[in-house]
């Protein structure tokens, strides 16, 4: 057995079935006059008929694939729309001239900006967004009958920012900086950027009521909850302004604020700010939001593959989360106990989980969740005790993002193995103090363990693979 070759031919199975193609393929079908969507549960109808003006609102890093299957199913039907997606790393190109040309001849707009720290062009997309929504309101009131389909994908968060009156660019931004170095989780990131938002937690269906619209998801966080994906723009918000400043008190961030943020989660409290809507509120009445795509999809289809591939198999699940450092010891503990005692599983043997991790960072390395959770995989594995040290090269482990970016860097992940482990010894590359830099990315580099898939088009999270042959 290749390990590696098949811990990515496994992977990849995995992201293929969620990749944006497959997935509206799978959830929207059209007759020439009424489009239908559906999420597994439920069948949405739609005459197109009925509509003067069908919209497209687009964000994600999915956004571009979403996008263009969207406009290739219902061609002229569409009148114009705005896509956001996530500016290329360093001279890369993040849309291809055909799909921007085929988005332009239908008046839809590209438009590249930053993840995971929102930049400029994020706020350049917002307001784009926001005034597409605006102008369907207008003219729903005037007596146009509208319809916007709304394609949102993880990474949105960022993409698209649109600060709340008296917020800069800039102090929304050094909050998310502050959130993700200290290992917020998304669920806790995405709250506060919900309360500093006008267009977060519900506010962009605000924007858009009293006009119809269709919002198809595909989610990137633990639990699929669609309040937090993307910031959850079209849906109720459970969230209060008790919950943002509880997460400041939490990671001791109160005196690190910016003064303007600081000042409207105090007005917040105070009742001078309202909350975000909630249940119930008129702004939901006239849009549908469908979860159409998950992490769970990714990890049972890697499972199917992995059982080709001759694996015994055991998936944990689709809720990792944690310090990603941590979890990789359990992983490295599970494969101790398979060489050991054949236990959960006789080799060959698969363990497959997926979910999203955290990184604290107390270093100034360079890296992301995925490859930081290999790293702390090597150094459990050059740890390994005497008894089973010799059988090292019978492991792999691999976490990798399924959108194919883990952090600022160009890898989806990286490979934990013998291999790795042998090179960085005969290079005097220490694992345990790359990690605590948190600089993983240099030392797979360094190691030849990157995976690098490029950009795969969705995002539904990380998925790891465990084998032992």
């Amino acid at each position: 057995m290749d390990l590696r070759a098949d811990a990515k031919a496994i992977f990849m199975a995995g992201v293929d079935r969620v990749i944006p193609d497959r997935l509206l393929s799978w959830a929207l079908s059209y007759d020439g006059r009424v489009l239908k969507a559906y999420d597994g549960k439920t069948s949405r109808y739609y005459d197109l008929e009925q509509y003067e003006r069908i919209l497209l609102a687009a964000f994600g890093k999915a956004s571009v694939p979403m996008a263009v299957h969207l406009v290739s199913l219902l061609e002229d039907r569409i009148s114009e729309g705005v896509v956001v997606t996530k500016a290329p790393e360093g001279s890369g190109m993040a849309v291809e001239p055909w799909a921007r040309d085929l988005l332009a001849a239908r008046s839809v707009r590209v438009m590249e900006a930053g993840h995971p720290v929102p930049d400029s062009r994020s706020v350049a997309a917002g307001k784009e967004l926001n005034s597409l929504a605006h102008r369907a309101s207008e003219w729903q009131k005037r007596g146009s009958r509208v319809l916007m389909v709304v394609l949102i994908s993880g990474g949105g968060s960022a993409l698209v920012s649109c600060p709340a009156d008296g917020i800069s660019p800039e102090d929304k931004s050094a909050v998310t900086r502050l959130l993700l170095a200290c290992g917020a989780s998304i669920h806790e990131l995405n709250t506060v950027r919900k309360h500093l938002s006008s267009f977060k937690g519900g506010l962009f269906a605000r924007s858009l009521f009293p006009a119809e619209g269709l919002a198809l998801v595909l989610s990137d966080v633990i639990d699929d909850d669609l309040d937090v994906i993307a910031s959850g723009p079209t849906v109720p918000d459970r969230s209060t302004w008790a919950d943002t400043a509880a997460i400041f008190q939490r990671y001791n961030l109160e005196e690190a604020i910016p003064e303007s943020i600081a000042s409207r989660i105090r007005d917040g409290l105070a009742g001078k700010i309202p909350e975000t809507p909630k249940p119930g509120d008129p702004a939901f009445e006239s849009l549908n939001t469908m979860l159409i795509g998950t992490n769970y999809h990714a990890i049972i289809e890697a499972e199917k593959k992995a059982q080709e591939l001759g694996y015994r198999t055991l998936v944990l699940g689709t809720q990792l989360s944690g310090e990603a450092r941590e979890i990789a010891r359990v992983f490295s503990g599970a494969a101790k106990d398979i060489l050991r005692h054949g236990l959960p599983l006789s080799p060959p043997a698969c363990i497959i989980a997926g979910g999203e991790t955290t990184v604290t960072v107390r270093g100034r390395g360079r890296g992301g969740r995925n490859q930081e959770m290999a790293l702390s995989f090597v150094e459990a594995l050059q740890k390994f005790p005497a008894g089973i040290a010799d059988q090292r090269e019978r492991i792999l482990f691999l976490s990798a993002g399924t959108d194919g970016n883990d952090g600022p860097t160009d890898a989806a992940g990286a490979f934990a193995d013998a291999s790795v482990l042998r090179t960085a010894m005969d290079r005097s590359l220490n694992p345990a103090q790359y990690l605590a830099d948190n600089n993983s990315h240099a030392f797979f580099d360094a190691t030849g363990g990157l995976l690098r898939t490029g950009p795969t088009g969705t995002n539904v999270c990380d998925i790891q693979i465990l084998l032992v042959r």
